[in-house]
């Protein structure tokens, strides 16, 4: 059996015609660029304002510039410090020192991976401006304990919402808890776009409008440059691709979920561990990962049987070559260096079959 890792294709062919309808719709009236007037861009932000729970969405051309463009938007800068996890995708630190500020890391829960606030507490100092929590894999952080030690100190949080689309905390959406949220609409995303694209939330109208500025050349009216932005929109094709899906979105997540289960329930080796999910959290498996001490070997034998497997993310942030200049020692994060160099992701996307999953869990057993 040749199982994939994600299959977009044939999501595609499960809405081709609503998929196709709406691109048409954007080339009949050349509803290209973003900004004001596209009337496609303007009715996703709303939809998916609604859809979270917060006031404002403000799209852009991808998660890499929400996370930036939220960090300037609050001021955030050079002599500044800013706490992100140890384990992730690039983008949450890079966003960091792209704005001149300092990722100052925290190492990981290691049964959840995310962040750990206890670890939280060690990094704050009095340059420290904010906290960016990153849902990992689809499933929220400890927000309550991330939002405690937020307050006390009062540091801004910017959640990191990439992987998480649909996840909830505690009955509430994830990207309506914090301070603001980014958003990545890439691809393989649980909402992905057919292209780079993302988005920033937020309930404060003052930073939706500075967000908005920055995204859009210091401007909220053409040729009134309020400040020096950037060239950063969602275009109408991409909206209009989003529009279609979100309303697919619960429904994908819920398979995601379903086919979660069956993992657990075909995996029957003990030497595997999973991530934990609590029961106040509603996990929506952008990723489904399992841990190993026997990864490559792991890997080997899953390919030979015709299964694409991944890695995210073989080496911890801080130990990236980006972040050498650094220092650190493989001590200093010892649960994100376990995670990084012994998890990998199995197959998971909405359309894989039973047979499927019961095939990938075969070859682990």
């Amino acid at each position: 059996m040749n199982v994939p890792f994600v299959d977009l294709h044939t999501q595609y062919l499960s809405i081709k015609k609503e998929i196709d309808s709406a691109i048409s719709s954007v080339i009949d009236q050349s509803a290209y660029i973003g900004g004001g007037g596209n009337h496609f861009v303007a009715e996703f932000e709303n939809s998916f304002a609604n859809y979270i729970g917060v006031d404002h969405c403000i799209s852009c051309a991808n998660g890499t510039d929400s996370l930036e463009i939220l960090l300037k938007s609050f001021g955030i800068g050079v002599g500044d410090e800013v706490i992100v996890p140890a384990l992730s995708w690039i983008s949450t630190s890079e966003a960091v020192s792209n704005v001149g500020a300092v990722p100052i890391f925290a190492d990981i829960s290691p049964d959840k991976y995310t962040i750990d606030a206890n670890r939280v507490l060690g990094k704050i100092s009095s340059s420290t401006k904010a906290i960016i929590p990153v849902h990992l894999y689809g499933l929220p952080a400890e927000m309550d304990e991330i939002l405690a030690v937020a307050r006390k100190y009062r540091l801004i949080v910017i959640e990191d919402c990439a992987q998480a689309h649909g996840a909830e905390y505690r009955g509430k959406k994830v990207g309506s808890i914090g301070d603001a949220a980014s958003f990545s609409f890439y691809p393989g995303k649980n909402l992905g776009a057919y292209g780079d694209a993302g988005c920033m939330m937020t309930n404060d109208k003052a930073i939706a409008d500075r967000s908005r500025m920055i995204a859009n050349h210091g401007q909220l009216q053409k040729h009134q440059h309020q400040m020096e932005g950037r060239n950063s929109r969602l275009d109408g094709l991409q909206a209009a691709v989003l529009g279609v899906k979100l309303k697919y979105l619960d429904m994908w997540n819920n398979l995601r979920r379903k086919n979660a289960n069956l993992y657990r329930t075909y995996l029957k080796n003990d030497q595997l561990l999973l991530q934990n999910t609590p029961e106040y959290s509603k996990h929506v498996y952008h990723i489904f990962s399992v841990q190993t001490d026997r990864r490559d070997e792991v890997i080997d034998v899953l390919q030979m049987r015709q299964v694409r497997a991944a890695i995210h993310y073989p080496v911890a942030l801080p130990f990236l070559d980006a972040y050498k200049h650094f220092g650190f020692y493989e001590t200093d994060f010892p649960v994100a260096k376990k995670v990084a160099s012994s998890t990998l992701s199995l197959p998971m996307f909405p359309e894989l079959s039973e047979d499927a999953i019961k095939y990938v869990a075969s070859l682990l057993t």
